[in-house]
Protein backbone atom coordinates (compact mmCIF):
# COMPACT_ATOMS: atom_id res chain seq x y z
CA UNK A 1 0.00 0.00 0.00
CA UNK A 2 2.60 2.53 0.97
CA UNK A 3 6.27 3.32 1.06
CA UNK A 4 6.23 1.35 4.31
CA UNK A 5 6.04 -1.84 2.24
CA UNK A 6 9.80 -2.45 2.35
CA UNK A 7 10.89 -5.38 0.26
CA UNK A 8 7.55 -5.77 -1.47
CA UNK A 9 7.77 -5.61 -5.24
CA UNK A 10 4.60 -4.48 -6.98
CA UNK A 11 3.41 -6.97 -9.49
CA UNK A 12 1.23 -6.25 -12.46
CA UNK A 13 -1.80 -8.42 -12.17
CA UNK A 14 -2.83 -9.38 -15.68
CA UNK A 15 -6.28 -10.49 -16.63
CA UNK A 16 -6.15 -14.04 -17.87
CA UNK A 17 -7.56 -14.71 -21.32
CA UNK A 18 -10.73 -16.77 -21.20
CA UNK A 19 -9.13 -19.76 -19.55
CA UNK A 20 -11.97 -22.18 -19.06
CA UNK A 21 -10.23 -25.53 -19.39
CA UNK A 22 -10.27 -27.58 -16.21
CA UNK A 23 -6.72 -28.47 -15.11
CA UNK A 24 -5.80 -32.13 -14.93
CA UNK A 25 -5.21 -31.68 -11.20
CA UNK A 26 -8.97 -31.54 -10.86
CA UNK A 27 -9.50 -35.06 -12.13
CA UNK A 28 -10.51 -36.36 -8.66
CA UNK A 29 -13.41 -33.90 -8.72
CA UNK A 30 -15.21 -35.53 -11.59
CA UNK A 31 -18.33 -33.37 -11.42
CA UNK A 32 -16.32 -30.17 -11.11
CA UNK A 33 -16.60 -29.40 -14.82
CA UNK A 34 -20.29 -28.64 -14.22
CA UNK A 35 -19.94 -27.42 -10.65
CA UNK A 36 -18.96 -28.66 -7.25
CA UNK A 37 -22.38 -30.17 -6.53
CA UNK A 38 -26.05 -29.41 -6.93
CA UNK A 39 -26.08 -27.45 -3.68
CA UNK A 40 -26.09 -23.64 -3.72
CA UNK A 41 -22.84 -21.73 -3.26
CA UNK A 42 -23.01 -18.64 -1.07
CA UNK A 43 -20.85 -15.58 -1.54
CA UNK A 44 -20.52 -14.06 1.93
CA UNK A 45 -20.31 -10.27 2.02
CA UNK A 46 -19.17 -8.66 5.27
CA UNK A 47 -20.83 -5.35 4.39
CA UNK A 48 -24.39 -4.14 3.87
CA UNK A 49 -26.26 -4.32 0.54
CA UNK A 50 -25.27 -1.60 -1.90
CA UNK A 51 -21.64 -1.39 -0.84
CA UNK A 52 -18.90 -2.02 -3.38
CA UNK A 53 -18.17 -5.64 -2.37
CA UNK A 54 -21.91 -6.37 -2.45
CA UNK A 55 -22.37 -4.86 -5.91
CA UNK A 56 -19.38 -6.74 -7.28
CA UNK A 57 -20.53 -10.04 -5.77
CA UNK A 58 -23.99 -9.59 -7.27
CA UNK A 59 -22.43 -8.97 -10.68
CA UNK A 60 -20.21 -12.06 -10.47
CA UNK A 61 -22.69 -14.51 -8.92
CA UNK A 62 -24.98 -15.01 -11.96
CA UNK A 63 -21.97 -15.37 -14.23
CA UNK A 64 -20.47 -18.07 -12.03
CA UNK A 65 -23.86 -19.74 -11.86
CA UNK A 66 -24.17 -19.77 -15.64
CA UNK A 67 -20.66 -21.19 -16.13
CA UNK A 68 -21.03 -23.88 -13.45
CA UNK A 69 -24.74 -24.65 -13.85
CA UNK A 70 -24.94 -24.42 -10.07
CA UNK A 71 -26.85 -21.93 -7.87
CA UNK A 72 -24.87 -18.99 -6.45
CA UNK A 73 -26.36 -16.47 -4.05
CA UNK A 74 -25.08 -13.47 -2.08
CA UNK A 75 -25.49 -13.41 1.70
CA UNK A 76 -24.77 -10.21 3.64
CA UNK A 77 -23.34 -10.74 7.13
CA UNK A 78 -22.39 -7.21 8.10
CA UNK A 79 -21.37 -5.79 11.46
CA UNK A 80 -18.36 -5.24 13.71
CA UNK A 81 -16.39 -3.52 10.92
CA UNK A 82 -16.63 -6.65 8.78
CA UNK A 83 -15.54 -9.12 11.45
CA UNK A 84 -18.92 -10.91 11.62
CA UNK A 85 -18.88 -11.84 7.95
CA UNK A 86 -15.24 -12.86 7.98
CA UNK A 87 -15.76 -15.02 11.08
CA UNK A 88 -18.60 -16.79 9.24
CA UNK A 89 -16.23 -17.45 6.34
CA UNK A 90 -13.51 -18.74 8.65
CA UNK A 91 -15.96 -21.21 10.22
CA UNK A 92 -17.46 -22.43 6.93
CA UNK A 93 -16.59 -25.89 5.60
CA UNK A 94 -13.70 -25.58 3.09
CA UNK A 95 -15.60 -27.51 0.40
CA UNK A 96 -16.03 -24.62 -2.03
CA UNK A 97 -19.66 -23.93 -1.14
CA UNK A 98 -18.78 -20.70 0.67
CA UNK A 99 -16.52 -17.95 -0.67
CA UNK A 100 -16.19 -14.28 0.10
CA UNK A 101 -15.47 -11.05 -1.74
CA UNK A 102 -14.08 -8.32 0.46
CA UNK A 103 -11.90 -5.24 0.48
CA UNK A 104 -8.24 -5.19 1.46
CA UNK A 105 -9.08 -3.39 4.69
CA UNK A 106 -10.01 -6.85 5.98
CA UNK A 107 -6.36 -7.33 6.87
CA UNK A 108 -6.45 -4.27 9.15
CA UNK A 109 -9.09 -5.69 11.50
CA UNK A 110 -6.68 -7.08 14.14
CA UNK A 111 -4.85 -3.74 14.21
CA UNK A 112 -7.95 -2.14 15.71
CA UNK A 113 -10.13 -4.92 17.10
CA UNK A 114 -9.87 -8.29 18.77
CA UNK A 115 -11.14 -10.76 16.18
CA UNK A 116 -11.68 -14.54 16.49
CA UNK A 117 -9.61 -15.41 13.42
CA UNK A 118 -6.21 -14.76 11.88
CA UNK A 119 -6.46 -12.52 8.82
CA UNK A 120 -3.39 -14.14 7.27
CA UNK A 121 -4.06 -17.83 7.95
CA UNK A 122 -7.82 -18.32 8.44
CA UNK A 123 -8.68 -17.87 4.76
CA UNK A 124 -7.65 -19.37 1.43
CA UNK A 125 -6.63 -16.74 -1.17
CA UNK A 126 -8.35 -17.23 -4.53
CA UNK A 127 -7.73 -14.12 -6.64
CA UNK A 128 -7.72 -10.37 -6.61
CA UNK A 129 -10.78 -8.93 -8.32
CA UNK A 130 -10.35 -5.18 -8.67
CA UNK A 131 -8.67 -2.09 -7.28
CA UNK A 132 -9.59 1.48 -6.57
CA UNK A 133 -7.59 4.59 -5.78
CA UNK A 134 -8.77 7.57 -3.75
CA UNK A 135 -8.59 11.29 -4.46
CA UNK A 136 -7.47 14.04 -2.13
CA UNK A 137 -10.25 16.62 -2.29
CA UNK A 138 -10.82 20.00 -0.67
CA UNK A 139 -13.91 22.10 -0.18
CA UNK A 140 -14.03 25.01 -2.69
CA UNK A 141 -13.52 27.47 0.19
CA UNK A 142 -9.98 26.18 0.67
CA UNK A 143 -7.61 28.50 -1.24
CA UNK A 144 -5.77 25.69 -3.00
CA UNK A 145 -6.02 24.52 -6.60
CA UNK A 146 -2.98 22.24 -6.54
CA UNK A 147 -0.89 20.21 -4.10
CA UNK A 148 1.70 22.91 -3.40
CA UNK A 149 -0.97 25.44 -2.52
CA UNK A 150 -2.71 22.93 -0.27
CA UNK A 151 0.49 22.13 1.60
CA UNK A 152 1.23 25.84 2.03
CA UNK A 153 -2.32 26.44 3.29
CA UNK A 154 -2.20 23.48 5.71
CA UNK A 155 1.17 24.51 7.13
CA UNK A 156 0.01 28.12 7.58
CA UNK A 157 -3.13 27.00 9.43
CA UNK A 158 -1.47 24.34 11.59
CA UNK A 159 -3.87 22.41 13.81
CA UNK A 160 -6.74 24.68 12.69
CA UNK A 161 -6.73 22.85 9.34
CA UNK A 162 -8.89 19.75 9.45
CA UNK A 163 -9.95 16.71 7.47
CA UNK A 164 -12.72 14.18 7.93
CA UNK A 165 -13.13 10.43 7.64
CA UNK A 166 -15.90 7.87 8.22
CA UNK A 167 -13.98 6.70 11.30
CA UNK A 168 -10.62 5.64 12.69
CA UNK A 169 -8.96 2.89 10.70
CA UNK A 170 -10.87 3.53 7.47
CA UNK A 171 -8.86 4.04 4.31
CA UNK A 172 -10.00 7.68 4.28
CA UNK A 173 -8.22 8.03 7.63
CA UNK A 174 -5.17 5.86 6.96
CA UNK A 175 -4.38 7.52 3.63
CA UNK A 176 -4.40 11.00 5.16
CA UNK A 177 -2.23 9.91 8.08
CA UNK A 178 0.26 8.46 5.62
CA UNK A 179 0.04 11.66 3.56
CA UNK A 180 0.81 13.69 6.70
CA UNK A 181 3.92 11.61 7.40
CA UNK A 182 5.14 11.97 3.81
CA UNK A 183 4.54 15.72 3.53
CA UNK A 184 5.16 16.82 7.12
CA UNK A 185 1.90 18.73 7.50
CA UNK A 186 -0.25 18.80 10.62
CA UNK A 187 -3.97 18.65 9.99
CA UNK A 188 -6.57 17.71 12.58
CA UNK A 189 -8.58 14.53 12.09
CA UNK A 190 -12.34 14.67 12.63
CA UNK A 191 -13.70 11.10 12.64
CA UNK A 192 -17.37 10.40 11.96
CA UNK A 193 -19.56 7.36 12.53
CA UNK A 194 -19.85 6.48 8.86
CA UNK A 195 -19.57 8.08 5.44
CA UNK A 196 -22.90 9.92 5.16
CA UNK A 197 -22.31 12.61 7.79
CA UNK A 198 -18.65 12.99 6.85
CA UNK A 199 -19.59 13.63 3.22
CA UNK A 200 -22.35 16.03 4.27
CA UNK A 201 -19.97 18.10 6.38
CA UNK A 202 -17.32 18.09 3.66
CA UNK A 203 -19.81 19.41 1.13
CA UNK A 204 -21.02 21.97 3.65
CA UNK A 205 -17.52 23.22 4.40
CA UNK A 206 -17.49 22.13 8.05
CA UNK A 207 -14.44 20.05 7.20
CA UNK A 208 -11.86 21.23 4.70
CA UNK A 209 -10.35 18.12 3.14
CA UNK A 210 -10.83 14.40 2.78
CA UNK A 211 -9.68 11.36 0.86
CA UNK A 212 -12.59 9.98 -1.15
CA UNK A 213 -12.87 6.99 -3.48
CA UNK A 214 -12.10 8.36 -6.93
CA UNK A 215 -15.55 7.61 -8.33
CA UNK A 216 -17.24 9.48 -5.47
CA UNK A 217 -14.78 12.36 -5.78
CA UNK A 218 -15.39 12.71 -9.51
CA UNK A 219 -19.14 12.86 -8.98
CA UNK A 220 -18.83 15.68 -6.44
CA UNK A 221 -16.16 17.49 -8.47
CA UNK A 222 -18.36 17.55 -11.58
CA UNK A 223 -21.02 19.27 -9.48
CA UNK A 224 -18.48 21.83 -8.29
CA UNK A 225 -18.85 20.69 -4.67
CA UNK A 226 -15.21 19.66 -4.17
CA UNK A 227 -11.88 20.23 -5.86
CA UNK A 228 -9.65 17.24 -6.67
CA UNK A 229 -5.94 17.82 -5.99
CA UNK A 230 -4.57 14.41 -7.02
CA UNK A 231 -4.96 10.66 -6.92
CA UNK A 232 -3.63 8.32 -4.24
CA UNK A 233 -2.04 5.79 -6.61
CA UNK A 234 1.67 5.83 -7.26
CA UNK A 235 0.74 6.08 -10.92
CA UNK A 236 -2.28 7.57 -12.65
CA UNK A 237 -5.28 5.28 -12.79
CA UNK A 238 -6.19 4.01 -16.28
CA UNK A 239 -9.74 5.07 -15.43
CA UNK A 240 -8.68 8.70 -14.76
CA UNK A 241 -5.52 9.31 -16.83
CA UNK A 242 -6.02 13.08 -16.69
CA UNK A 243 -5.73 13.21 -12.89
CA UNK A 244 -2.09 13.19 -11.72
CA UNK A 245 -0.99 11.17 -8.73
CA UNK A 246 0.04 12.94 -5.54
CA UNK A 247 3.32 11.04 -5.78
CA UNK A 248 4.16 12.60 -9.13
CA UNK A 249 3.04 16.03 -7.90
CA UNK A 250 5.61 16.02 -5.13
CA UNK A 251 4.31 13.81 -2.30
CA UNK A 252 7.15 11.44 -3.10
CA UNK A 253 6.58 7.89 -1.94
CA UNK A 254 2.91 8.37 -1.15
CA UNK A 255 0.71 5.55 -2.33
CA UNK A 256 -2.74 4.45 -1.21
CA UNK A 257 -4.94 1.89 -2.87
CA UNK A 258 -7.93 -0.24 -1.95
CA UNK A 259 -8.35 -3.61 -3.61
CA UNK A 260 -10.98 -6.32 -3.58
CA UNK A 261 -10.33 -10.04 -3.59
CA UNK A 262 -12.00 -13.42 -3.31
CA UNK A 263 -11.19 -15.77 -0.45
CA UNK A 264 -12.43 -19.12 0.81
CA UNK A 265 -12.14 -20.80 4.20
CA UNK A 266 -8.71 -22.12 5.12
CA UNK A 267 -7.72 -25.54 3.73
CA UNK A 268 -9.90 -25.28 0.62
CA UNK A 269 -8.67 -27.99 -1.80
CA UNK A 270 -6.20 -26.72 -4.38
CA UNK A 271 -8.30 -28.06 -7.26
CA UNK A 272 -11.33 -26.02 -6.21
CA UNK A 273 -9.20 -22.92 -5.65
CA UNK A 274 -7.73 -23.30 -9.13
CA UNK A 275 -11.17 -23.72 -10.65
CA UNK A 276 -12.47 -20.58 -8.96
CA UNK A 277 -9.36 -18.67 -9.99
CA UNK A 278 -9.68 -19.75 -13.62
CA UNK A 279 -13.40 -19.03 -13.86
CA UNK A 280 -13.14 -15.64 -12.17
CA UNK A 281 -10.28 -14.62 -14.45
CA UNK A 282 -12.38 -15.54 -17.47
CA UNK A 283 -15.35 -13.57 -16.15
CA UNK A 284 -13.18 -10.54 -15.32
CA UNK A 285 -11.90 -10.52 -18.90
CA UNK A 286 -15.40 -9.92 -20.28
CA UNK A 287 -15.97 -6.44 -21.67
CA UNK A 288 -19.30 -5.89 -19.92
CA UNK A 289 -17.79 -6.85 -16.56
CA UNK A 290 -14.89 -4.45 -17.05
CA UNK A 291 -17.39 -1.73 -17.98
CA UNK A 292 -19.46 -2.42 -14.87
CA UNK A 293 -16.35 -2.28 -12.68
CA UNK A 294 -15.39 1.03 -14.26
CA UNK A 295 -18.77 2.50 -13.34
CA UNK A 296 -18.02 1.56 -9.72
CA UNK A 297 -14.65 3.32 -9.95
CA UNK A 298 -12.79 0.01 -10.03
CA UNK A 299 -10.11 -1.22 -12.37
CA UNK A 300 -10.26 -4.97 -12.99
CA UNK A 301 -7.28 -6.63 -11.35
CA UNK A 302 -6.74 -10.38 -11.16
CA UNK A 303 -3.97 -12.44 -9.61
CA UNK A 304 -2.82 -15.92 -8.72
CA UNK A 305 -3.63 -17.19 -5.23
CA UNK A 306 0.06 -16.84 -4.35
CA UNK A 307 0.16 -13.21 -5.46
CA UNK A 308 -2.90 -12.46 -3.36
CA UNK A 309 -1.27 -14.08 -0.33
CA UNK A 310 1.81 -11.89 -0.81
CA UNK A 311 -0.37 -8.79 -1.17
CA UNK A 312 -2.22 -9.66 2.06
CA UNK A 313 1.03 -9.99 3.95
CA UNK A 314 2.45 -6.77 2.49
CA UNK A 315 -0.75 -4.84 3.24
CA UNK A 316 -0.79 -6.04 6.82
CA UNK A 317 2.88 -5.23 7.41
CA UNK A 318 2.58 -1.80 5.78
CA UNK A 319 -0.52 -0.81 7.70
CA UNK A 320 0.81 -2.14 11.00
CA UNK A 321 3.88 0.05 10.54
CA UNK A 322 1.72 3.05 9.61
CA UNK A 323 -0.55 2.54 12.63
CA UNK A 324 2.49 2.50 14.93
CA UNK A 325 4.18 5.49 13.27
CA UNK A 326 1.03 7.64 13.34
CA UNK A 327 -0.17 6.35 16.75
CA UNK A 328 -3.57 5.48 15.28
CA UNK A 329 -6.14 4.09 17.69
CA UNK A 330 -9.53 2.46 17.17
CA UNK A 331 -12.71 4.43 17.87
Amino acid sequence: MTQFMHGFTRRRFLIASAATAVPSAMAPFGALAQGISNRPVRILIAQTPGTTPDLIARALAPRLQARWNQPFFVENRSGAAGAIGMEALAKAPPDGHTININVSSTVTLPLFFKVPFDVLTSFTPITMVGSNIFALVVHPSVPATNLDEFLHWAKSRGAEANYGSPGNGTYHHLFMEQFKLVTGIEITHIPYKGSAQAFTDLLGGQISAMFLPMGVALNYARQGKVRILGGSGRERSPLTPDIPSLHELGATGFHGEMWLAAWGPTDMPAAIVERYNSELHAILAQADVREFFGKQGLAVRASTPGELALAQRAEYDALAKLVRAASIKAD
